[in-house]
């Protein structure tokens, strides 16, 4: 950032340094004498040129700005001839802040208002054409009336009256060199107040409404206030008194330090009451100290000010860097250098007033600070963009977020939603699984016991272990499969024995039989189990029924074999549709199983129910 304003500044160096292509005479020896009207130059006394001010003279009255008068002598050898066509050119670097320039008594310049409020022209290098007619060889008298302030009325000493040494040549060489001059003291720096006036107001409103990024505002505060600053240089003809615009000046310098000092802080991540409270109060008090102060004070007080006003910058920028450093921040080096170049520049420009500087030297000194200025604006604006960039894709990101925790959200409903369904459906079996149990098995019990009706007794029996079935189901108690089996086996056998039917049954040992089947699967094989013996019992005519349990590949296998008649022919390709086939096979279908049938007339008939046990296994 801050190689290419080095750059700059050497070119800036370069360009006026150029040597004029003629010879240039240099005038530094005057005579001088003070007043208005015409000059008593019987009282002058001779000074060497540049010549400043003395602080509380040439007096002026009421406002009204002094008077001074010089006059040079410009000797001229060689004679020229009063038609001779060539132009000639009289260069003024510095004449503040009003001059009139007589060649023998013949007014060749007027550089501006004469009257309060006069011209203000300290910062404008002035050209004067001098026609050869107008000269004459020999010894040619030179009169500069020059109006002004002394040191006292003024806030900077850059403003105070003074006349620089002048310098006569070419008006072609001397046209280019004040062209030059006139580039960098008027031109650049009315550029470099737009600049700072567009891309100030511009972080202005960044900072005014995002206000986590604050110190953008002051920023852009500080790089308008500039650009004021500046304008000290370029704008001439003001309409305001010289009290009102020093006065105004002045007061530009605590508003800047206000924008500096926060910027800097702000910057450094701290936000300081007392600060935001103290700098306000100090802007208002300054200008109140020096309409105190009088206007015969007025540089002294201005200059009193000036020392704290640095000195408060300063002591911010020191603590912006320490801050900086301590947090490893990366932009430390950058910002340090762009601060030390600001302070070398500033420096170079109090030295350009107080010394005898090359008046080049000060016109780079201003420019430094708004290129700086204006470096720093692009690396903030970079810088807040990136972060805006980011910020955006944070709060995508964010969105996305929501919306896959809205969504999580409304999955966890609908999941406690049909929890809590399954909750109330499963209290509501318990319910009526104990109404079946207390209410209906009693009486379902009262009648197996009282009952004469062997036939009546037995359906009551049956009713009532179908209805304990029925009630199992509704608990929902898992059962484990060896107790199962056990079930099974008992009552299987007790059927078919009772039945005339020798009965078999074959199971796994205990070992092989860790697994719990839900209350579901139990009570449906159960009905299975049930119907297949029904069948064997009532329609088969078998007097032999083998059961046969196996596991293998996670699934449980249930065969019931009889040497029976088998199914008849009218239902054959339509096994389904008798005996209860197509109940057990629905059964079987609810399970996520099958249960096949395999009979022929004269050949007995197989039923093989296959349940997937893992799909019905509740633990180990």
């Amino acid at each position: 950032m801050t190689g290419w304003i080095g750059q700059i500044l050497v070119w800036a160096v370069l360009l006026l340094a150029l040597p004029a292509q003629a010879e240039v005479r240099l005038l530094d020896h005057a005579l001088r004498v003070t007043g208005s009207g015409a000059p008593a130059w019987a009282q002058a006394r001779a000074v060497e040129l540049p010549d400043e001010w003395p602080r509380e003279w040439p007096a002026s009255a009421a406002g009204q700005p002094g008077e001074m008068w010089y006059r040079l002598a410009l000797d001229l050898t060689d004679p020229l001839p009063p038609t001779s066509a060539t132009l000639y050119g009289l260069y003024v670097e510095r004449a503040c802040s009003v001059l009139q320039v007589w060649l023998n008594d013949q007014l060749i310049h007027d550089g501006g208002r004469s009257d309060e409020p006069v011209s203000r022209n300290c910062h404008r290098p002035q050209l004067a054409a001098v026609p050869a007619a107008l000269l004459h060889a020999g010894r040619n008298q030179l009169d500069l009336r020059l109006r002004g302030y002394a040191l006292a009325e003024v806030s900077s000493r850059q403003r105070a009256g003074g006349l620089s040494a002048v310098e006569f040549g070419n008006f072609e060489a001397m046209a280019g060199h004040h062209a030059r001059r006139l580039l960098f003291a008027i031109r650049l720096p009315e550029v470099m107040s737009g600049a700072l006036v567009l891309m100030g107001s511009f972080m202005f409103v960044m900072g005014w409404f995002n206000r986590a990024q604050s110190y953008l505002a002051y920023f852009g505060a500080l790089m308008v206030g500039w650009s004021l600053l500046l304008a000290r240089l370029w704008a001439s003809d003001l309409p305001l008194s010289n009290a009102s615009t020093e006065l105004a000046l002045a007061w530009l310098l605590s508003l800047l330090t206000l924008a500096a000092v926060q910027f800097l802080m702000r910057y450094a991540g701290r936000r300081l009451r007392w600060l935001n409270i103290a700098l306000p109060v100090q802007c208002l008090l300054m200008p109140l100290s020096l309409l105190a102060a009088g206007p015969a004070q007025l540089h002294v007080a201005s200059e009193l000010w000036s020392m704290l006003l640095t000195a408060e910058v300063v002591s911010a920028a020191l603590y912006y860097l320490a801050q900086a450093r301590v947090q490893h921040n990366l932009q430390f080096w950058s910002m340090a250098a762009l601060l030390a170049v600001l302070g070398v520049s500033l420096a170079l420009g109090f030295a350009a007033q107080a010394l005898a500087i090359d008046a080049r030297i000060g016109y780079v000194a201003e420019l430094v600070p708004a290129l700086g200025f204006l470096a720093l604006g692009l690396r903030l604006v970079q810088q807040y963009g990136r972060a805006f960039q980011s910020a955006e894709q944070n709060r995508a990101d964010l969105a996305l977020r929501v919306r896959e925790a809205t969504a999580q959200i409304e999955r966890n409903f609908a999941q406690l939603s049909a929890l809590k369904v399954v909750q109330m459906t499963d209290r509501e079996r318990k319910r009526i699984a104990a109404d079946l149990h207390d209410d209906l098995g009693a009486k379902l019990l009262t009648i197996v016991h009282t009952s004469d009706s062997d036939r009546i007794s037995t359906l009551a029996r049956e009713a009532l272990e179908e209805m304990r079935l029925s009630v199992r189901g509704l608990t929902g108690k898992p059962a484990k499969l060896i107790d199962a089996l056990g079930d099974w086996r008992a009552e299987v056998v007790s059927r078919l024995n009772q039945s005339g039917v020798q009965g078999e049954w074959s199971s796994p040992s205990d070992e092989d039989l860790p697994q719990t089947l839900s209350s579901r699967a139990y009570v449906q094989t159960t009905r299975i189990l049930r119907e297949a013996v029904s069948n064997v019992i009532k329609h088969s005519g078998a007097s032999q029924c083998s059961v046969r349990c196996t596991i293998a590949d996670g699934d449980f296998q249930l065969v019931i074999q009889d040497n029976g008649r088998g199914i008849p022919t009218e239902l054959d390709g339509r096994l389904d549709k008798g005996h209860g086939m197509a109940s057990m096979k629905g059964r079987a279908k609810q399970l996520q199983g099958q249960c096949l049938v395999e009979s022929g007339p004269g050949y007995g008939t197989v039923i093989r129910l296959t349940l997937p046990l893992e799909r019905h296994t509740l633990g180990h």
